[in-house]
């Protein structure tokens, strides 16, 4: 009798645990699903909210960005020197050199006109020159670097990569090129605390972005890979040949570039 209460007491007890365990693990996928269901929404939420931001760009000048804020309220130390010296003033692009257009086309994106946002044929052409033992080089498109810009942290991180390329299709699906360039130029550093064409022909020339020379917009557009390193007042040997290639690169290129924007 006693062996008999004793089994049925052990079942009862198996019993009881697989139930709690089944419990637990339907209790976990009812958390797991919730836990997706919040993340998913997010996302949308995200994704709509970022696309409410670049459609507003259509109408609006943006007064702020990410890569002025981080650079006001989280400086580096050089940048503590000049965080209250900002110099910006927005200019349209019609009021801006097509010497400078041309110039910046020249130096950073060649394939402005022709490509989606991407530059696959410069991505290719630095993997193979990376592979061949050469220094990795940029294949940044004006539109990618206007993201980054725009709404993008400094860090590098695969997070910030991919949130850059979404920023970057949504641009070149609600934008034109010629609003995306004329963001770009307004928004770009010159300098410590110098933003956009406008401030950098002031500070540099003292003339509007709209007088800039072929010259003076080549060497604008030859600080763009470090402004804060470079200097062109006055020009060292090496910006001199950097500008005297961006020159050139414009003459090649020529004004039907500009024209290929509209």
């Amino acid at each position: 009798m006693l062996n008999y209460y004793s089994q049925r007491v052990s079942r009862l007890t198996q019993f009881g645990g697989a139930y709690l365990s089944g419990a637990n693990l339907a209790a976990k996928k009812g958390w797991l699903r919730r836990l997706t269901a919040w993340l998913i929404k997010l996302l949308l939420g995200l994704m709509i909210l970022s696309l409410l931001m670049v459609i507003a760009l259509k109408f609006v000048n943006p007064p702020l960005w990410s890569w002025r804020i981080e650079r006001y309220w989280f400086p580096l130390a050089p940048v503590k020197q000049v965080q209250h010296q900002v110099q910006h003033q927005w200019q349209p692009l019609t009021q801006i050199s097509a010497n400078m257009q041309l110039a910046v086309i020249a130096s950073e994106d060649q394939r402005f006109a022709l490509h989606s946002g991407f530059d696959l044929k410069a991505i290719q052409n630095a993997i193979e020159e990376k592979l061949q033992g050469e220094r990795l080089r940029g294949a940044s498109t004006l539109s990618q670097q206007t993201a980054k810009n725009l709404f993008m942290w400094s860090s590098r991180s695969f997070i910030r990569k991919g949130a850059e390329a979404w920023f970057t299709l949504l641009l070149e699906l609600v934008l034109d090129k010629p609003r995306i360039l004329e963001l770009y130029l307004n928004i770009v550093e010159f300098g410590p605390g110098i933003y956009g064409v406008e401030a950098a022909a002031q500070h540099y020339f003292h003339k509007s972005a709209a007088q800039l020379s072929s010259r003076e917009a080549a060497l604008l557009a030859a600080l763009l890979p470090n402004p804060w390193q470079y200097q062109i007042n006055p020009p060292s040997a090496y910006m001199n040949r950097r500008a005297d290639w961006i020159q050139q690169q414009m003459r090649q290129l020529g004004s039907g570039t500009l024209k290929q924007l509209q």
